[in-house]
């Protein structure tokens, strides 16, 4: 599998708010953890996302602020570059939606269903704000699900049932920016004809049983089992977004629920284009081996497991033709590893009441790995989990100080002072040395079975878990006693620690990379495990936008076992975590529903 193509491909957070740990759990972080692991593998990776920058909600937002969308967009998306450099998320590109790059590789895309057939236009009833004078998207309209009876469905999708929904049936609509009754208008669009491409997308995924996750499935594949699909407006009333390339079309865009999935393609292709090759994103897009990924939260499964996978059927080779290549189908999704939710002390994460943690606030206060190393043993994988800030404290102090903190500090500081800075020769190693590093080294295998699955909390709790034993070990040959009495005996004892101590380092790198940077140098190593971030400027007809790049250049990280020798010169260490304090819970806790 070395030279599987794999594309990681995180969901697009909407610029008109900022980022909280509900959100980075959920996808960006999972996304990331995923591409380092696989990196550390050799394969050629590719992880993009970018800023969704379009839509009547950014136009709200500017309303808002007295400021144009194109202002308010830019704002939150400089934040997130910001988040995301300083939390170690290592995109190959975080771009945005509002760029040439992306207005004609989404118009190709449009224009390739339309050419295939998959496209019609339709007159229909949509919801109009009469106190805004404008038509509202379907996720500014709520009422009562037709199907479920849930009092707060969005006018396309309930959250509660999962069912998608068609506009016009929603019992008891309300605006939510104003909670006033919207009326049905008359309107033109074009629509996706889903129910043309239904067959195909159920046989993709059945095709894909096996290793997609249960929601994932019961939000796709249980749903058109249960109910035909139905064709789906792709175009809007909207001045602020990718005009419809077509004449006759002026005052209407892209819709961007359309538009924005197809951004995964086009920041691959803005990436090749960077890098000055021009043809580079064809690995992950036109191979048959390669392996896409899906990063996302459980609200968006019905788009990227049903309508995205619809998109990119229905192209068929049309928008290999488009782009001036050879006859080439588009890769559909490997998986998608959609993520539940994350609550905030048994509540419901909610920014209007500023009951959340946001992630450029907390690391005002605290270092990026805690915060990776909690919302990975709490990540919701599988149901909804909750951040408790009590949890956190004793997280970071019970598990990453003292469990492997601890262990690592006590170790290296032990050896750079009894043997001066030197890994030592410990001569034959003892049956219960080489019964540690096996199990250890095992670690390998059984880690990465679990990152390949994207069991991400799994892999990270057998990493603990071996940290745990290496302490066990330790706490049975205890070379600070040994040394006292056989020099010989505790250097085995160092020897052995420092071998594991490095393999869990590989293994914990994905998760928190920032302190096994630091400890990876403290071994004697000079290259770095990982490549480094920056943020670019590039222009367009569109304006300037700024981007987050990671270069791989300089990277050393493999994944294999440990191969210290005997004289290795080691670093001056020094603690890699650092201990809270138990006020903070409560100080944290005050913080959550102020406003500022």
């Amino acid at each position: 599998m070395t030279d599987t193509p794999i594309l990681v491909a995180v969901a697009w957070p909407y610029a008109n708010a900022e980022i909280h740990v509900g959100n980075l759990t959920g996808a960006y972080l999972p996304a990331d953890i995923f591409a380092r692991y696989h990196r550390l593998r050799g394969r050629k990776v590719l992880m993009v996302s970018g800023s969704d920058a379009h839509g009547t909600p950014i136009t709200l937002r500017a309303d808002a602020e007295g400021t144009t969308p194109y202002a308010a967009y830019q704002r939150f998306h400089n934040s997130f570059l910001d988040l995301f450099q300083q939390l170690g998320l290592s995109y190959d590109l975080f771009t945005s939606t509002h760029t040439d790059n992306h207005f004609d590789i989404s118009k190709k895309i449009f224009n390739a269903l339309k050419n295939n057939g998959y496209l019609y236009t339709e007159k229909s009833k949509q919801w109009y704000a009469t106190s805004q004078g404008r038509f509202l998207p379907d996720r500014y309209v709520e009422g009562t699900c037709y199907i479920c009876g849930d009092n707060f469905a969005r006018s396309d999708q309930c959250d509660k049932c999962g069912s998608l929904l068609e506009a016009d049936k929603l019992i008891n609509p309300r605006s939510k920016v104003d909670g006033s009754t919207p009326e049905l208008r008359e309107t033109e669009h074009y629509y996706l004809d889903l129910g043309k491409l239904q067959p195909q997308v159920v046989g993709f995924l059945k095709g894909k049983q096996e290793h997609l996750r249960p929601n994932v499935l019961r939000q796709s594949l249980g749903q058109m089992e249960a109910e035909a699909l139905h064709g789906r407006a792709i175009t809007r009333d909207l001045d602020w977004g990718i005009p419809v390339p077509l004449e006759g079309w002026e005052g209407k865009c892209l819709y961007v629920w359309f538009e924005a999935v197809i951004g995964y393609l086009s920041a691959s292709v803005e990436y090749a284009n960077l890098n000055k090759l021009p043809a580079d994103w064809q690995n992950w897009w036109y191979e048959p081996q390669a392996k896409s990924y899906y990063f996302i939260g459980k609200d968006n499964i019905p788009f990227h497991a049903v309508i995205w996978p619809a998109q990119l059927i229905g192209c068929g080779v049309e928008f290999s033709r488009l782009m001036g290549d050879p006859p080439h189908t588009l890769t559909l999704p490997f998986d998608v590893p959609a993520n539940e939710f994350m609550n905030l002390e048994a509540q419901k994460i909610s920014g209007s009441r500023n009951w959340a943690v946001w992630g450029l606030d907390f690391l005002s206060r605290y270092d990026p790995d805690p915060l990776r190393y909690y919302l990975t043993v709490n990540m919701p994988e599988t149901k909804d989990t909750d951040w408790n800030w009590d949890d956190f404290y004793h997280r970071n102090n019970d598990e990453l100080v003292a469990t492997w903190g601890n262990l690592v500090n006590r170790v290296l500081a032990f050896t750079y002072k009894h043997w001066e800075g030197v890994l030592p020769d410990p001569g034959l190693l003892r049956p219960t040395d080489k019964e540690l590093l096996a199990a250890v080294e095992k670690g390998f295998e059984t880690v990465a079975g679990q990152m390949e699955a994207v069991h991400l909390r799994a892999a990270l709790g057998e990493s603990m878990r071996l940290s745990g034993e290496v302490n066990k070990y330790l706490d049975t040959s205890a070379p600070w006693f040994e040394i006292k009495t056989d020099k010989a005996a505790a250097a085995k004892s160092v020897y052995t620690a420092i071998l594991a101590i490095d393999n869990l380092k590989t293994m914990l790198a994905p998760f928190i990379p920032f302190s096994c940077e630091r400890l990876h140098t403290f071994l004697g190593y000079d290259a770095p495990l990982f490549g480094s971030q920056s943020v670019e400027s590039v222009k367009d007809s569109l304006g300037e936008h700024t981007v987050l790049r990671y270069d791989p250049a300089g990277a050393s990280g493999e994944w294999k076992v440990s191969t210290l020798q005997p004289g290795r010169v080691l670093r001056q260490p020094g603690p890699l975590f650092k201990k809270l304090e138990p006020e903070i819970v409560e100080q944290e806790r005050a913080r959550l529903g102020k406003k500022d």
